[in-house]
């Protein structure tokens, strides 16, 4: 297994412990809410550094396979809809915002399937790297809230910052679905899944 290979299967690892990571005060008693929150800004941080390095590291030394194009969209999915889990959980996510990101990253997985059944990957967007950073941007923002939440609880800069949090996940969510949107009226264009036997 190449590097950026190894670095794509490291999110994998890495998505269960943030969730660990994120639930250690509320399993275990909330003397260890500082530890918590350290550990999941460091896991967030880890996750997102291997996703760019991943890509930059396959295509800059020409170390793209089968394998990596699978499975580095199902590591991101998987990583983030963790987070996202987690913060909806926690209340600071709009539950309706996690739901629609879910079935668009549930949908759009199925048809990366019919398309490889094809022999045709599915063509990156302005609209899927618009979504991808922002949900970077809206995990950390959403993690790094309930950090400072626990550290400086009753600030009223947290009152101010929730209403701005909560529009960072609307714009996830819908730039989720229009990139998803155009991933279909693309697909639908060309023609690709027509001659499918049903």
């Amino acid at each position: 297994m190449n590097i950026p290979n190894k670095l794509t299967v490291s999110r994998l690892v890495m998505a269960p412990l943030f969730f660990i990571a994120f639930h250690l005060a509320s399993w275990f008693g909330p003397q260890l809410q500082s530890i918590s929150s350290i550990l999941t800004l460091m896991l967030w941080a880890a996750t997102e550094l291997t996703d760019l390095l991943d890509g930059q590291i396959a295509r800059r030394k020409n170390l793209v396979t089968d394998l990596g194009k699978v499975m580095d969209p199902f590591a991101d999915t998987f990583s983030r809809l963790t987070y996202f889990v987690c913060l909806s959980g926690a209340g600071v996510m709009p539950l309706w915002t996690f739901i629609l990101i879910m079935w668009r990253e549930f949908s759009i997985l199925f048809i990366r399937m019919l398309m490889m059944g094809k022999g045709k990957p599915v063509a990156a967007n302005i609209w899927g790297k618009s979504k991808a950073v922002l949900y970077a941007v809206s995990g950390a923002l959403g993690i790094l809230y309930i950090a400072l939440d626990n550290w400086f609880e009753g600030s009223p800069a947290l009152g101010i910052a929730s209403p701005a949090l909560t529009v960072v996940f609307i714009l996830a969510a819908l730039s989720s679905v229009m990139s998803f949107l155009t991933y279909i009226k693309a697909i639908i264009r060309d023609g690709s899944l027509s001659s499918m036997s049903r």
